[in-house]
């Protein structure tokens, strides 16, 4: 759901400030006249090292898209341990959202562990029988509202992987705002892991790309897989200079936008209308659960953003319950632009146009 009149998104990907123009005004702003295209101080270079070392990791590697990190990285971890299966929580992203590509390009099987609606436990993979090449956790895992698993419980699923053989890989799209949760620097997080791909475009709010961090030999190897994919650019510094921004203004921003999402969710249930999936957001991401069906709120989404200019979401959830549906919030620089009130008006200003309320 888009609309050319849209002025003002609490769906990061679509606001104003992802126009072209926006985007490479911030750009010029961090890249002058004499920084090169390419070589060790080129933006793709510079973008690689800063994000291995804020993760504590020897390398780190650009790649177009985080389907084709990921996919590299369970690859090359099948291919050291000569093991084809790699296991993750039934919602993983290479699952639902990549047309099985991790099986039809590479070859590798999915064991899927915990319940679609809890996260991974320690229990769910003491009872995986089959060696495994890598575990894969996604933190947070997105389509739970933005859970994560307590500190001492991923210590002890990681330690239980890597006892078994298997490499503990992290899914960090969202890493960036999961930190907020586990309050420890980052490379605490990323070293309980063999490696980490973080999402450049997501809540760092850049054109496109990723960054695969490991160890030097992990990340060569990467490095032979991307080239294979197609995924080696030339001229990649546009990815990596959008990127530049996200770390240098929205990072150290993570804390704060943890807070409003709290008080955004804390305003939703107390208006009972509406509810949150948590109650209480653990990082920046939450779901705003609707009683009405996707349908409804589809159209009157549509309708918001042609009458006031408002968009509230990117995409709306089915439910089991058709009455039901849902969506995402990930507050960023445009999502605080909201007050706790007034985002409560816009949702029942929604539901009144969808006939819920």
């Amino acid at each position: 759901m888009t609309s050319n009149r849209v002025t003002r998104s609490l769906f990061s990907h679509a606001s104003p400030r992802r126009s072209p123009h926006e985007v490479l005004r911030r750009m010029l702003e961090r890249i002058g006249p004499e920084v090169p295209a390419g070589g060790p101080d080129g933006p793709v270079a510079v973008v690689e090292r800063r994000v291995a070392g804020l993760l504590g990791k020897e390398a780190g590697l650009l790649f177009p898209t985080g389907k084709m990190a990921q996919q590299v990285a369970l690859r090359v971890h099948a291919e050291r341990r000569g093991r084809w299966t790699f296991a993750a929580h039934p919602h993983c992203h290479l699952v639902e959202w990549e047309a099985q590509g991790f099986s039809v390009v590479h070859g590798l099987r999915f064991a899927a562990v915990a319940d679609r609606h809890e996260l991974i436990s320690l229990a769910d993979l003491e009872r995986v029988a089959e060696p495994l090449a890598a575990v894969l956790w996604e933190l947070p895992q997105r389509d739970l509202g933005g859970l994560l698993p307590t500190w001492d419980e991923l210590v002890a699923q990681t330690g239980l992987a890597r006892s078994r053989g298997a490499a503990a890989h992290m899914d960090g799209a969202r890493l960036w705002e999961a930190q907020t949760y586990y309050d420890r620097p980052l490379a605490d997080v990323a070293g309980l892991f063999d490696s980490v791909y973080v999402s450049l475009y997501k809540g760092l709010q850049g054109v496109a790309g990723s960054v695969l961090a490991g160890d030097a030999d992990f990340v060569a190897h990467a490095a032979v897989w991307r080239l294979r994919l197609g995924g080696e650019i030339h001229a990649a510094w546009p990815l990596a200079a959008s990127a530049l921004y996200g770390l240098d203004e929205l990072l150290p921003r993570m804390p704060e936008f943890r807070d409003h999402a709290v008080a955004l969710a804390a305003a939703i249930n107390a208006d009972g209308v509406a509810f949150t999936v948590p109650g209480v957001p653990l990082t920046p991401l939450f779901h705003v659960v609707l009683p009405a069906s996707r349908a409804a709120v589809e159209r009157a989404g549509a309708a918001l953003a042609a009458e006031e200019g408002v968009q509230l979401f990117g995409a709306v959830r089915s439910s089991p319950d058709p009455g039901r549906c849902s969506f995402e919030v990930s507050v960023g620089e445009s999502a605080v632009e909201f007050s706790p009130a007034e985002l409560v008006g816009f949702i029942r200003g929604l539901l009144k146009r969808a006939g819920g309320s």
